[in-house]
């Protein structure tokens, strides 16, 4: 039998609100505070992930954060002409205040407000919840951009992101800020169904887990977001049973999915070996198991 509306109703609540917008807001207040090594650098503050996104759900209790600094960047000038390349290079200097400097002072900074909470993890810097606070992931970054055009310094196109390394020494480039903009574009125009079905979804991963259909880690939040930003707004309708039986049949019916993109619209959404990009197994995965959940409800 399917799953009740009832329960796909309830699955579509807001998680915490109140907690994790206080939890943001203390950690922001450290970050920010005139008493930093960094404190004369142009940098900010912002969310990404669940919460910043309104997709969070009870049991997705992180808070994550990302500290920018912009007084230097990385680019990727792959689309650029051999001739812009030149004009590039002889733009810019090399900074003397690097991400390694900026990572080394903002972990000072969390360690000496938060002690034995603070974990400077593979991708984020780590603070353990405690009391009201919720656990929260610190992303160290720096800014980012994607060339398009680079005749000067101020007749250039670029798209802008954030970029950090892992600790392999890997870099990771991403766009948070494309990705909430795009989702909260594709909600509104989906009636209002996009961010609900997006709980929907996560906690039925999170039930799907406990069933041992599929395996922790095979569904971040992120790539769940990014499928159903590629969903036809009018599969999004009705009823939360209506919106979840036009999602399975259309992902394993009708999409195109080598051409499925994230929401942040940089990335293909579905390649192996990209630390950007969601496996196709694993995608596939996750839905097989989605099914297998509804059938045997």
């Amino acid at each position: 039998m399917p799953i009740p509306e009832s329960q796909l109703e309830t699955w579509s609540h807001q998680g915490s609100v109140t907690q994790s917008s206080n939890t943001y807001n203390s950690i922001k207040n450290v970050l920010e505070s005139s008493t930093t090594p960094y404190s004369g650098k142009d940098f900010r503050v912002f969310l990404q992930g669940s919460y910043g996104n309104d997709t969070n759900i009870y049991a997705e209790s992180d808070v994550d954060i990302v500290i920018q600094l912009d007084d230097c960047f990385q680019s990727d000038l792959t689309r650029l002409t051999e001739d812009e390349k030149a004009a590039y290079k002889s733009a810019f200097r090399d900074a003397t205040y690097t991400h390694v400097d900026f990572k080394q002072d903002v972990l000072s900074v969390l360690t000496k407000q938060y002690g034995s909470a603070v974990t400077a993890g593979d991708k984020a810097i780590a603070i353990d919840a405690s009391g009201s606070r919720r656990k929260a992931d610190v992303i160290v970054a720096i800014q980012f951009r994607r060339y398009f055009k680079f005749r000067s310094s101020n007749d250039s196109e670029y798209v802008e992101g954030i970029c950090f390394w892992n600790g392999k020494g890997e870099r990771i480039a991403n766009y948070p800020k494309q990705h909430s903009a795009n989702l909260t574009t594709k909600h509104q125009a989906s009636s209002n169904w996009m961010k609900p079905m997006a709980r929907v979804f996560k906690n039925m991963r999170s039930r799907m887990v406990d069933d041992g259909l599929i395996k922790s880690g095979i569904a971040p939040s992120y790539y769940i977001e990014g499928l159903l930003y590629n969903v036809p707004n009018d599969k999004l309708t009705s009823s939360y049973q209506d919106c979840m039986v036009n999602v399975l049949n259309w992902y394993r019916q009708e999409a195109s999915k080598s051409d499925l993109v994230c929401a942040n619209e940089q990335y293909y959404l579905l390649r192996d070996g990209h630390h950007t990009c969601w496996t196709q197994g694993k995608c596939d995965a996750f839905v097989e198991a989605a099914v297998k959940l509804w059938n045997e409800w």
